[in-house]
């Protein structure tokens, strides 16, 4: 390859990146399920960055006055849209107030995941060898335990607590990361703008962190998003077996579900409110993140 191809494929190469982003957000703007996705996360940020604007009443205040007796639920009132729940809360205050919770588990969560899964693969991709291999095993093990499972296990053992709940999330999820950045590096090493920049003698660091590292994220950032969504659900799975731990005076989407169950029957409205939220919550994160997926990668285009 001739000194003047060789530059001219490393250029290409850089700016393939951001011509790559255009045309997906392009697709993504005529795609009805990327803006369906879009509006229910805006929606969920919305409510959960102005939840205390947003909620009519506070997380605590009970309205005993609408309270006839023991075992009694008030429904739906003009004053109450969703109604009441066991102890006189108004449930639609909690259901908002909740998705700051959702919010928080769900990016802490992706954050501790990503990172830790963007080091390791960083480091299996660039090096190789047998730190590769060694890695690589670790990950398959890791990968052989079913996630929500292994996150009960993690929970469990760093014992009851938001921060125990958000890491095990976060670990349960570093596999996967790690894994996807790693082949998308080795498939990037080989390729044109790689192995002209290694025949004008360019470093062999500078030609991972400069050119392979940053054409290897295109993926992992679609990942993240579709984790969001697992994130979300996977936190209301541990707060529902009681790991989460945290103030039960906080409203948190798993743990009203938990808290409600034995009134389904009576008052349905205390389940189906929760459980619609972290749908609509994981759903949004799950229509854009396929929809992005598809955008940008021509195989997953129909």
């Amino acid at each position: 390859m001739s000194l003047g191809a060789a530059e001219a494929a490393i250029t290409v190469a850089e700016e393939h990146g951001g011509g790559v982003w255009r045309e997906a957000v392009k697709r993504l703007a005529r795609n009805p399920a990327a803006i369906i996705g879009a509006v229910l996360i805006a929606l969920f940020l919305f409510v959960a960055i102005f939840a205390d604007w947003l909620a009519p009443y506070t997380a605590l205040t009970p309205d005993l006055k609408q309270i006839k007796g023991p075992g009694h639920i008030p429904g739906p009132t003009a004053e109450h849209w969703l109604g009441l729940d066991d102890q006189g809360r108004d449930l639609l205050s909690r259901i908002i107030l909740g998705a700051r919770q959702s919010l928080l588990v769900g990016v802490v969560s992706l954050l501790f995941g990503m990172i830790g899964g963007i080091i390791l693969g960083l480091l299996a991709g660039g090096l190789g060898g047998w730190f590769d291999t060694g890695v690589m095993r670790l990950v398959d093990m890791m990968l052989a335990v079913p996630g929500l499972l292994f996150a009960i296990g993690i929970a469990a053992m760093l014992g009851e607590g938001l921060l125990a709940v958000m890491i095990a999330i976060g670990v349960v999820n570093v596999p996967v990361f790690a894994r996807l950045l790693r082949g998308q590096m080795l498939a990037q090493r080989e390729a044109d703008y790689a192995l002209a920049a290694k025949s004008l003698g360019v470093k062999r660091r500078r030609i991972v962190l400069g050119h392979v590292f940053p054409n290897s994220l295109t993926p992992v950032i679609v990942q993240g998003t579709l984790t969001l969504a697992t994130a979300i659900i996977e936190a209301a799975g541990l707060a529902f077996l009681g790991l989460s731990g945290a103030d039960p005076s906080i409203p948190e989407w798993g743990r009203m579900l938990a808290e409600s169950q034995r009134h389904l029957a009576i008052a349905p409205q205390l389940v189906i409110a929760p459980g619609l939220a972290i749908v609509l919550a994981a759903l949004g994160f799950t229509l854009l993140g396929e929809s992005l997926r598809e955008a940008l990668d021509p195989k997953y285009r129909r």
